[in-house]
C-alpha cells in the first residue's frame, strides 16, 4: 500500500473509490480521470468485483499509485463502494464508477470549498453527460442541495461531482446494499436529513456515462422501483413540490445561467437552441 500524506487544512486528504465490474472499455479514463488531477493527498482505492474483461490488468498498470485495490466476487456495486468506505482514511470521501470521469482541478476546487466552507459536510458540483466517445450530450447545472429538494425533485445532485466528510460514516452506517439502483439516492437523502451545511461550486466536477450496458439507460424501471420504495412516507403536495423546482429555476438565474435555463426551456418543447 503507497503511504499517504497528512492532511493540512489547505489540502484534506481526499479518498476516492471506483467500483469496478467488467468496464475495461472504460476504465482507463476512470483512473486516469482521477490520478491525472495530480492532487498531492490523494488516496485512491479500486474494488473491482471479480472482472473477466481485462479490467485487471488495466488496474495493474497503476497499482503503484493506488493506496489500495482488490478484484474479487462481491454482492453489487453498493457493497464495493462500502468496502472502499470502510477502508477510506481521507477527511473528504467519495466514488467515481468505472465509467465515469472527473474533470481537471476537482479535487483542487474541492479542497478550496472546503477550506471557504469549513462547516460544510456534503460538497457538489456540476456535471456533464457524455457519450461512449467522451462528446458531450448535455449539462446538467445544480444548487445547493437540501433534502426536501432531494424528496421533491429526485437526483438534484450526483456522486459524479460529490463529496462528503468521512466522519459522517460515523454517524449514518454505510450504502444500504439491499438496494442496486437508487443506493445513491436513499445514500444523499440520509446525509442531507442529517447535517445543516451543504454548499454547491458552480463548476464541473464530473461527467456520466451514457453507453449501451450501463444501468441507467438499460434498468429504468428498476430505478423507479427502487426510488418508489425508498420515498415511502415521504410523498410532498404538488405545491411543495413546484415551491422547489421555482427555487432551483432562482438560485440558477443567481448563477447567471440563462442559456442554460433557456435550452432546457427548447429542450422540452422539442426545439434546439
Amino acid at each position: 500500500m503507497k503511504p499517504m500524506n497528512s492532511s493540512t487544512p489547505e489540502l484534506p486528504r481526499i479518498t476516492v473509490i471506483t467500483p469496478s465490474f467488467n468496464q475495461a472499455e472504460f476504465l482507463d479514463r476512470t483512473i486516469r480521470s482521477v490520478l491525472d488531477q495530480n492532487y498531492p493527498n490523494l488516496e485512491y482505492i479500486i474494488v473491482d468485483g471479480g472482472s473477466t474483461d481485462g479490467s485487471v490488468d488495466i488496474i495493474r498498470k497503476y497499482e503503484n499509485r493506488l493506496a489500495y485495490w482488490v478484484s474479487e466476487l462481491d454482492r453489487g456495486q453498493s457493497h464495493a463502494i462500502n468496502k472502499g468506505l470502510q477502508r477510506a482514511t481521507g477527511d473528504w470521501v467519495g466514488w467515481q464508477n468505472s465509467d465515469d470521469v472527473y474533470f481537471p482541478e476537482t479535487f483542487f476546487q474541492l479542497a478550496a470549498a472546503a477550506n471557504r466552507w469549513p462547516l460544510s459536510n456534503l460538497i457538489i458540483g456540476d456535471m456533464q453527460l457524455i457519450d461512449q466517445e467522451d462528446k458531450l450530450i448535455r449539462d446538467l447545472r445544480y444548487v445547493t442541495p437540501t433534502y426536501s429538494a432531494l424528496i421533491a425533485e429526485g437526483m438534484v445532485l450526483s456522486n459524479q461531482a460529490a463529496f462528503w466528510r468521512r466522519t459522517l460514516h460515523e454517524k449514518l452506517g454505510y450504502l444500504n446494499e439491499n438496494l442496486h439502483y437508487g443506493f445513491d439516492y436513499d445514500w444523499f437523502l440520509r446525509i442531507l436529513r442529517e447535517i445543516n451545511h451543504a454548499r454547491h461550486v458552480p463548476n464541473f466536477w464530473g461527467a456520466l456515462r451514457y453507453h449501451d450496458a450501463t444501468k441507467t439507460t438499460s434498468s429504468q424501471a428498476k430505478f423507479d422501483e427502487e426510488f418508489q420504495f425508498i420515498l415511502q412516507g415521504r410523498e410532498l403536495s404538488p405545491w411543495v413540490k413546484r415551491f422547489y423546482k421555482a427555487r432551483r429555476l432562482f438560485l440558477t438565474l443567481r448563477y447567471g445561467h440563462f442559456a442554460y435555463i433557456l435550452r432546457g426551456i427548447f429542450r422540452r418543447s422539442g426545439s434546439s437552441l
